[in-house]
């Protein structure tokens, strides 16, 4: 039995798969933050004309670029693992896999996307880009990006992720990148923010505002998402496109899949492709897992609101908790924002996509189970979808059922020992975002 189930270069993928043309219930569009209309090309000019074009393609598959295949072969294709060492500790009649995205440089998925965009806004001649961060992954992936494929980032790191996690404010200054907490003195919905409170922690919908005001305001300068739009889930794809493969080589099939979901790309990179076959009548569970203090698609509403706080994005029609949403500063930073894809809320909203939520401790009681048996010191936002693995590796124990789990295992812990030196400290709390919280963010969704 291998433990590492591994794919040659040229079995990489060539195409990213997009989901669009193969819902059963297509999503809403996009609305212009001002007209309250669907959105045009016009209005995306934040982005490049390529990204517009994927954002809105009903193409089922993408050529990836040669340039974008060639980088990704610094650590793509990423190997498949089944965990048995998790296994016996839990004694488990259950199969465990993870395809681990950590041995990216970035230790994250991210760089699936951020390549791509940079590469698509370098071939259109863009000199900058700007983004926001949260745990700080995606903002440590776009400089990789950046410094790869020769094009400057300036990075909007939402502020308690940035206290939280120095190093790696280290790894982008490493790869060349400009970095500043958010809430910042940088931009005016930053300023704006800090004269009515000094000490707000940021978010990630409000980091989004300062990265997009930057790109709007200065020449030659687009801006870089990297979760909840179509065309990032898209670049996602690659991972479960290579699961799909690796799945094939030893003759089996996941019954269930989980990932880590906060605006939904890693979840959306692994699930994507294989809820494709479920469209189709395959039987196969896919499940995002969220913290239950930031809890967007168990307990938020499906309707339109903006993608940031100043709301300057577009509407999306999706799940949310309301664009003024100002989540506690838990560990997972990556999973603090108050919306979701709207691709994966329409799968939600149509039955195809189940979701749960866990408190911080036991999502961290979890990865350090996990870091004792395999070996790989996972992320916090990687941790939750470890926690809903062992729940339900421990039910087919109590049902004496056999049944292959799989998950994404977005990104490795070494850059959040601080999170971790808090938990077993003991100091750790939990929160979980109380109904009528969610109520009152609720009621300042825009009128459509």
């Amino acid at each position: 039995m291998d433990k590492k189930i591994i794919l040659r270069e040229e079995d990489m993928p060539r195409f990213w798969y997009n989901i669009l043309p193969d819902l059963p219930t297509p999503i809403k569009p996009p609305l212009n933050p001002e007209t309250k209309k669907p959105l045009t090309a016009e209005d995306l000019k934040i982005f490049p004309k390529a990204i517009i074009e994927q954002e809105m393609s009903n193409q089922r598959e993408i050529p990836i670029p040669e340039k974008v295949r060639e980088i990704y072969s610094l650590w793509r294709p990423t190997p498949l693992i089944r965990a048995l060492n998790l296994e016996r500790a839990l004694n488990t009649p259950a199969k465990i896999y993870f395809k681990n995205e950590s041995v990216s440089p970035a230790g994250s998925h991210k760089p699936n996307t951020a390549v791509a965009q940079a590469y698509y806004n370098k071939m259109e001649g863009v000199k900058t880009l700007t983004t926001e961060t949260g745990a700080g992954q995606w903002g440590s992936a776009l400089a990789l990006a950046g410094s790869l494929l020769g094009i400057n980032v300036r990075v909007y790191m939402v502020k308690v992720s940035y206290e939280q996690k120095p190093f790696r404010k280290s790894m982008i200054h490493l790869w060349g990148a400009e970095i500043y907490p958010s809430p910042s003195d940088k931009t005016e919905i930053g300023r704006k923010i800090l004269k009515e409170n000094p000490n707000n922690p940021g978010s990630l919908g409000l980091a989004i505002s300062e990265a997009i005001e930057d790109a709007v305001t200065h020449e030659n300068t687009k801006y870089a998402l990297g979760s909840v739009l179509n065309h990032v889930l898209l670049h996602q794809t690659v991972i479960g496109l290579e699961a799909k493969k690796q799945f094939e080589l030893i003759g089996d099939y996941p019954d269930v899949i989980f990932a880590p979901c906060g605006g939904g790309s890693n979840l959306g990179g692994i699930a994507l492709p294989f809820m494709r076959d479920k469209i189709n009548g395959k039987d196969v569970r896919i499940v995002a897992v969220e913290p239950a203090s930031c809890p967007t698609l168990t307990k938020g509403i499906f309707t339109y609101d903006y993608a940031d706080v100043a709301k300057m994005t577009p509407l999306l029609y999706m799940y949310t908790l309301g664009h003024n949403f100002m989540p506690p500063s838990i560990h997972a930073g990556g999973l603090r924002y108050h919306g979701d894809s709207p691709i994966l809320s329409q799968l939600r909203k149509d039955g195809l996509l189940d979701a749960v939520a866990y408190n911080q401790t036991e999502v961290f009681e979890a990865g350090m189970l996990f870091a004792k048996t395999e070996g790989i010191i996972p992320a916090p936002e990687t941790c939750h979808a470890i926690k809903a693995v062992i729940d339900e590796a421990l039910r087919a124990k109590e049902e004496g059922k056999e049944k292959t789990i799989l998950f994404c295992f977005s990104g490795h812990g070494h850059f959040d020992m601080a999170s971790y030196d808090l938990y077993l400290s003991g100091k750790m709390k939990d929160y979980e975002y109380p109904e009528e919280k969610v109520k009152e963010a609720l009621e300042y969704l825009p009128k459509i």
